[in-house]
């Protein structure tokens, strides 16, 4: 195809600044969407193959053919070989290995080794060859809609025609694969938690093998497992992994005890631009001063609510505990296997967490921190700002709450955590659920679920002294700090990729819905997969994400431990409000102070 190398680089590695292009306004082209870029080389496929059949043509090298094989397989996850490559160009084996040889000359394709003496090697697409073929179909198609008078705007114009072209896109482009393998010897090897994200990541794993050059070696824990398990490798001589992920409020915790690898001179260094991500989790993956760990998801929690019910019930959504208390009575109706609503209420750890948060929508987080501006001080504690508020105010309208929404909850609430309570909501049995969006899949993704299209989402109802915030949970990547000196070079380098704009957007499109990164919320084809996308970007730019709710400081999953063993004595009816929150204090104080905290 004679127009496609016209805007490329000849065998000299000369670009050719004429073509027929030129005459097109100099503006930002839009980027394209995988899904769009991979229809646009089926069609250049297509389009060759006509071209063939119709023109007498010399094809030289025929690198269309080589380029299509490739881009293909980079956005399928396939692995191309130079075999595969040579046999895709339909050339002579040693024509097609003097092409193969002009495209990596040209830095058009990057060769790996694949084994150790480098004679097994894997092809990839480089970053200039990704960008080339977005110009090119964003190009192509531009000229489609002017050759044939289309009507960019029109029902058969957007079929050819992707935006404007005088109006940068905002499409997170498709990975790259890394410009060099990562040395690591026995592959890659990553603790992971068992939720969406990280099964797409698990599902990417041969995609992700390509970028990264080596076997990836995944396990997947609970959330206690999973904590327990990084205090148990953190005991041992060397790691038993590259990267380990850590619930954002561990933070304090694993870096106060060394537990992770500091990565502000890693970060300094490769002037790794942390302002994309979500500030409540850089602020949360941080502990005195230091960043310890790289967000790769921000998963705030939120009330959910059937839209359309309550329209049906003439119901507005609740914006205070009051309103919300009224409305889930008013749609409670147990004997038709309806309830008011569904929230964590098991025992230890889920009811520790619903604790902490009520207490925070009443004003005053779990323990005594310094108020600011926009909210509390979680990055500088020290003395008696660490100490438990189990006997304020705010804890005892925390406990009066749950037992007021306890009375219009599902019969199982007092088992009920966090997949318990979404899948309430999501199979319609709760019109209501405090949720995590991490979790939303299962009814924004699932169209058989009565919730799909019909959900709506708020900022945790506010009770009195509070102001409307949203409590952020989430996970970020880190490395521990008995990693093997020879690995924590390309742990890095890996945890740069899996936390990058593209890979985000990728394990979206596999079937999360929480992503740490304002640039990948803006990409329409992520924005139109789910409102709630949208919902959390709005609420990471007002501010209204907070981490101060569930502090990363030294002691706080003690304290939420804590809170979720005695409130539950309260929701089970053997102990009042008093005697618990009394009980609670005694037994938090002696904690902090074991601690060493005040």
């Amino acid at each position: 195809m004679a127009i496609l190398e016209a805007i490329m680089i000849d065998d000299s590695g000369t670009r050719h600044p004429e073509g027929p292009y030129d005459t097109l306004p100099q503006t930002p082209m839009p980027k394209l969407s995988s899904t769009e870029l991979s229809r646009f080389i089926d069609f250049i496929e297509r389009l060759e193959d006509e071209t063939e059949h119709a023109l007498f043509m010399t094809h030289g090298y025929r690198e269309v053919r080589m380029m299509i094989h490739i881009m293909r397989n980079h956005l399928a996850g396939r692995l191309t070989t130079p075999t595969s490559l040579a046999d895709a160009s339909g050339l002579s084996y040693g024509t097609a290995k003097r092409g193969i040889e002009s495209l990596l000359k040209r830095e058009l394709l990057l060769s790996r080794p694949r084994t150790k003496s480098g004679k097994t090697v894997s092809l990839h697409p480089s970053e200039a060859l990704i960008d080339e073929w977005e110009a090119y179909a964003v190009r192509v198609k531009s000229l489609l809609a002017e050759t044939f008078d289309v009507d960019p705007s029109s029902g058969q114009g957007s079929r050819i025609f992707l935006g404007q072209r005088d109006e940068p896109s905002n499409v997170v482009p498709p990975p790259a694969v890394l410009s060099q393998r990562l040395e690591l010897q026995g592959g890659l090897r990553v603790l992971l938690h068992a939720d969406p994200t990280f099964m797409a990541m698990h599902n990417l794993k041969r995609q992700l093998e390509a970028v990264f050059g080596v076997d990836i070696k995944n396990k997947a824990k609970s959330i206690d497992g999973l904590r327990d398990e990084i205090l148990s490798n953190a005991s041992m001589a060397k790691s038993r992994y590259d990267i380990i992920a850590f619930d954002l409020p561990w933070a304090g915790e694993l870096a106060s005890q060394d537990m992770l690898t500091p990565l502000d001179s890693l970060i300094e260094r490769d002037a790794y631009d942390l302002s994309d991500f979500h500030a409540g989790a850089i602020q949360s993956s941080r502990y005195a001063g230091k960043q310890y760990g790289i967000p790769v998801q921000t998963t705030p929690e939120l009330l959910c609510y059937r839209k359309d019910i309550f329209e049906r019930e003439h119901l507005e959504p609740p914006a205070t505990t009051e309103a919300l208390v009224k409305v889930a009575r008013r749609l409670h109706d147990p004997r038709n296997g309806r309830y008011g609503i569904a929230w964590n209420a098991a025992r230890g750890t889920p009811l520790g967490h619903t604790f902490a948060f009520l207490m925070a929508k009443f004003g005053q987080p779990i323990i005594n921190l310094r108020r600011t501006r926009n909210g509390y001080d979680f990055q500088h504690v020290s003395g008696e700002e660490c100490r438990p508020m189990f006997q304020s105010d705010a804890a005892f309208r925390a406990c009066e709450y749950m037992l007021d929404i306890l009375k219009y909850s599902p019969p199982n609430i007092l088992s009920m955590a966090w997949y318990e309570r979404a899948k309430s909501y999501a199979s319609g049995e709760s019109c209501m659920a405090y949720n995590y969006t991490l979790l939303a899949p299962l009814f924004e993704l699932n169209q058989k679920s009565p919730a799909w299209g019909n959900t709506g989402y708020l900022p945790h109802p506010v009770g009195n002294h509070g102001s409307p915030i949203t409590p952020i949970g989430g996970y970020a990547l880190a490395i521990p700090s008995n990693l093997a000196e020879e690995r924590m070079e390309p742990a890095w380098s890996a945890i740069k990729a899996l936390t990058s704009a593209s890979l985000s957007k990728l394990y979206i499109m596999n079937g999360s819905l929480v992503t740490p990164r304002y640039s990948v919320s803006r990409d329409p084809e992520v924005a139109s997969l789910s409102p709630l996308i949208g919902v959390v970007d709005e609420m990471a730019r007002k501010d209204i994400l907070q981490a101060w709710p569930r502090p990363p400081v030294p002691g706080i999953t003690d304290l939420i431990s804590i809170a979720g063993r005695e409130m539950f004595e309260v929701l089970d009816g053997r102990r009042s409000i008093k005697k618990a929150l009394s009980l609670a204090q005694d037994r938090a104080d002696r904690l902090m102070r074991d601690k060493g905290c005040y």
